[in-house]
């Protein structure tokens, strides 16, 4: 049977190419069919050959299916795809043995279905591995970017107050306000960290937010802010009688991280709006920057983790993720608006409660 494949692997590959090409599910990607198709009819000739007795058997081996289930993985296949064309692949060879009359012996037919089954079993286990390889090194290097962060604010505070100390300084000057920002991105810090920890919990209580409320709770912390910004904020007035069914401590946590990147943006005494209105049975959050407008097609790059825009580097470039997760879990949706040359609007949409 393997010289069988072999001899008939262009054949093969335009059959099984055939079988992917036309499949409902998972849909096929060119990728997928062109260079994906002969490289999985490789890798499952050499894991034939193993069970063989050309080559050790496959656990013996070092795991030459993990091996390829590894590769698979770095060449950007998923899982589905992994079992959909080692699958796909055993029926073309079968149907071409049918098809050239040649009749596969009963051992055959077990190894060569033994031969798949090892094929998509060591695969999908070193997706697996190498998927809680990638989650840990991305945890790893979260914990490096906000340790780092935390030590740049630590070290700034503890400058600024030991020239207060001093005396020689005044608390109302400049080094007053450095110390007040490093305080300030202290405290961002820790509640994107409180947020993260929230959201990994899965408990997302949601009760009835009055939004009017939740406004005027958002608007005393946020006004301090821009003052310390030399930034104007202007709230407008809510419809009392609006409300949402939300977990409270994450929304409001979306709704700081948006302020806070406003504030980060927008150019020295500009001007940040926060308003809420009621729009059909959503309600909509919205809040409004003079950052200058994005460059086209950056709006979706900004809720990436890690992303950073501006000459401003400061940050983990994770509050705007954060956000979005957070306001998912509440069953709403954040959108951003460009106006090229003068701001961003980012809307907080979220169903009105009953």
């Amino acid at each position: 049977m393997l010289e069988f494949i072999r001899e008939n692997r262009t054949e093969l590959i335009r059959r099984t190419q055939e079988k992917v090409r036309t499949r409902s599910a998972p849909r096929a990607t060119p990728q997928e069919i062109e260079n994906g198709v002969p490289l999985f009819l490789t890798q499952f000739t050499d894991l034939l050959a193993a069970t063989n007795g050309e080559q050790p058997p496959i656990r013996a081996s070092g795991g030459s299916a993990t091996k390829h289930g590894n590769e698979l993985l770095q060449r950007g296949f998923t899982i589905a795809q992994v079992v959909h064309d080692y699958g796909d692949i055993c029926q073309a060879i079968t149907e071409l043995a049918g098809d050239q009359a040649k009749r596969l012996s009963t051992r055959e037919f077990h190894r060569l279905n033994l031969c798949l089954d090892n094929a998509i079993a060591e695969a999908v286990t070193e997706y697996s591995r190498q998927r809680e390889q990638d989650l840990a090194d991305q945890e790893v290097e979260r914990l490096g970017f906000l340790a780092h962060e935390l030590r740049n604010l630590i070290s700034t505070a503890n400058l600024a107050f030991q020239l207060l100390r001093g005396g020689t300084v005044p608390i109302g000057g400049s080094t007053g306000a450095v110390l007040g920002r490093s305080l300030t991105g202290l405290r961002d810090a820790v509640d994107r960290s409180l947020a993260e920890v929230r959201l990994a919990s899965g408990q997302h209580p949601r009760r009835r937010v009055l939004v009017a409320e939740f406004i005027e709770e958002m608007e005393a912390a946020a006004l301090l802010d821009a003052r310390a910004r030399n930034l104007d904020l202007t709230v407008a007035p809510v419809e009392s009688s609006i409300a949402v069914e939300a977990d409270r401590e994450l929304l409001a946590s979306a709704v700081s991280n948006l302020l806070q990147n406003a504030f980060k943006f927008t150019h020295a005494r500009g001007h940040v709006s926060l308003r809420a209105h009621r729009k059909g049975d959503r309600v909509l959050i919205e809040i409004e920057d003079e950052c200058g407008g994005l460059p086209p097609g950056k709006a979706e790059e900004l809720f990436r983790p890690f992303e950073r825009r501006g000459a401003d580097k400061t940050g983990l470039g994770l509050g705007l993720a954060i956000s979005r997760k957070s306001v998912g879990v509440n069953g709403g949706e954040i959108h951003v608006g460009n106006k090229p040359g003068k701001g961003c609007v980012f809307s907080i949409e979220l169903p009105i409660a009953a």
